[in-house]
């Protein structure tokens, strides 16, 4: 097993003075990896790093072959054509011109060797699930999955010998994400991968994970793990219950050497006393006296010196035991106010027709767990934003009979110049400051945490307050809408998410591909809906508390 790419003293800092990567030095071997840690742990920012999108400010890094690299965050020129974006419009039209009886050299000096392109890209655009027409379309009208698919398509044209893929799997759909698990497993080069798709980490060669070295805010560090995610979850249980137990016998340790230490005072002061009254009694001729309390003076300090230092130590190693915790926080939550009676009505949709052309009829009643599946650009989206009262329906009807929230893909709902207490208090206008402090703290922002202001909050964090903002508000949320609720995800804030839904006890309604995260929160049914005509819409911007 070759290194592909060698990391090397790598440094790296934001512009705020936070350093995220201190004389980091790795080897990234080929075959596949997955990329896993916290989010804003470093795990796109080290992609970018090898990429070239972000210059090192110091070290380095070696790659071995032609590099392809696939952004989380994609920015495309809308107006541009797909063909022109795939960088082969100079040999198609080449092409053409040929069939069409022009024989310029110039056109037979552009197509060169690749007079296969069009089929090979046409045969890519297939397998992720495009027409052949797209390629003639305009990037402007590309839904975001479809965004997604075509810069795979343009990925491997290139024929990369390294691969780095950021989070590949956010707004495709079931037929995409099941292309990608074949070339992640059929891959014969470098790939490495960050993601949260606990499917597709299974199919990885290796799991390295970015944690801090010592204390939270500390540098990071790379630590590799053989085998896939279930082994890598495996290793991370069997060493959190090895940290467990360290910390456990270091307590102890601590607790004895501090017992043993207030012994060791209690016997010096006895022997303190003991000299005292010696000296006072002129037993024993001045010169020897003098002698002995030196000499007892010495001991003494050795003695406790002796129990202090252990002490000392003890508390070293229950740190030490400590840092090697892993401190992946739970959301626990009580909403009473959530429950929705198992008879009462919640949703009905009556003859609802969408801008997709579907129509749909449907009922809920209690505290159904709804799932809603379809590839892109069935109208999942579309679908959520009208029951939701943000998009219009073309016809029908849409009737919420109880209070309901949406959480949409795009975190749109707080400001961000305001702290997340300031927002949730926005939602929940008659709460008293206090009780509202303690909810948050359950939401896992404590304290100063919760007075930080939304834009300084990680993608994680934010989603985590949107969260906690919108199951705070008045009146509770009796029907909470989900879309694509694990996108942008780091694997930690997946789990936070489940253990809120699970003490959820109203109605949900959820849009998802992610199909581990649809078993974990137990859908009790699901809507399929096809794929058609929709025309892509970005639903308005709602941050109003009401």
């Amino acid at each position: 097993m070759s290194t592909a790419i060698t990391l090397s003293a790598v440094q790296f800092a934001w512009p705020d003075g936070e350093v995220v990567f201190d004389d980091l030095s790795a080897q990234i071997p080929s075959g596949t990896t997955g990329l896993v840690g916290t989010n804003g742990s470093g795990k796109s920012t080290l992609l970018r790093l090898v990429a070239g999108v972000v210059a090192l400010q110091g070290g380095s890094i070696a790659i071995e072959g032609r590099l392809g690299y696939l952004p989380q965050d994609l920015v495309l020129q809308a107006d541009r054509r797909v063909d022109e974006h795939l960088g082969i419009a100079a040999v198609r039209h080449a092409i053409a011109a040929i069939e069409a009886g022009d024989t310029d050299a110039r056109h037979f000096e552009t197509i060169g060797d690749d007079w296969d392109v069009e089929s090979r890209t046409l045969a890519e655009l297939a397998r992720l699930g495009l027409p052949p027409d797209v390629l003639d379309r305009q990037l402007g009208a590309l839904s975001g999955g479809e965004c997604t698919r075509l810069a795979l398509v343009a990925l491997l044209l290139d024929r990369p010998d390294v691969l780095l893929l950021d989070e590949p799997t956010n707004n495709l759909d079931g037929d995409a994400r099941r292309y990608l698990y074949d070339l992640v497993t059929g891959w014969s080069g470098t790939l490495v991968v960050v993601s949260h798709d606990r499917e597709l980490l299974e199919l990885v060669d290796r799991i390295a994970e970015i944690r801090p070295v010592g204390r939270p805010g500390s540098r990071r560090s790379l630590t590799w793990y053989g085998g896939n995610f279930s082994a890598y979850r495996e290793a991370v249980q069997a060493q959190q219950a090895a940290a467990e137990q360290a910390v456990t016998a270091a307590r102890s340790d601590v607790r004895r050497q501090r017992s043993d230490l207030v012994d060791a005072q209690v016997t010096l002061a006895r022997r303190e006393r003991y000299g005292r009254k010696m000296s006072a009694n002129k037993r024993e001729p001045k010169i020897i006296m003098n002698q002995r309390k030196r000499a007892a003076q010495e001991s003494a300090a050795k003695f406790k010196g002796m129990h202090t230092e252990r002490l000392e130590d003890a508390k070293e190693r229950l740190d030490e035991a400590q840092e090697r915790l892993r401190r992946d926080d739970v959301i626990r939550i009580d909403l009473p106010a959530t429950e929705v009676p198992a008879g009462r009505d919640v949703l009905q949709l009556t003859e609802l027709r969408l801008r997709t052309g579907q129509q749909l009829d449907l009922t809920v009643r209690g505290p159904e767990r709804i799932a809603v599946t379809g590839p892109n650009g069935s109208g999942k989206t579309t679908l959520l934003h009208t029951i939701a009262g943000r998009l219009p329906p073309v016809d029908g009807q849409a009737a919420v009979r109880v209070p309901a929230r949406l959480l949409p893909q795009r975190i749109d709902l707080l400001d961000p110049a305001l702290s997340v207490f300031q927002n949730a208090a926005a939602f929940a206008p008659t709460a008293e400051p206090n009780p509202l402090r303690a909810r948050l703290a359950r939401f896992l922002f404590s304290g100063d945490a919760a007075d930080r202001p939304v834009a300084a909050l990680s993608g994680g964090e934010q989603f985590r307050a949107a969260l906690a903002c919108l199951l705070l508000a008045e009146p509770a949320p009796q029907l909470l809408i989900l879309d694509e609720p694990t996108n942008n995800l780091d694997l930690a804030s997946v789990e936070q998410l489940t253990s809120a839904l699970a003490a959820y006890r109203g109605a949900l309604l959820v849009a998802s591909h992610d199909e581990p995260f649809l078993e974990d929160i137990a859908v009790s049914r699901r809507i399929e809906l096809s794929s058609g005509p929709e025309t892509p819409d970005t639903p308005p911007a709602d941050r109003s508390a009401p």
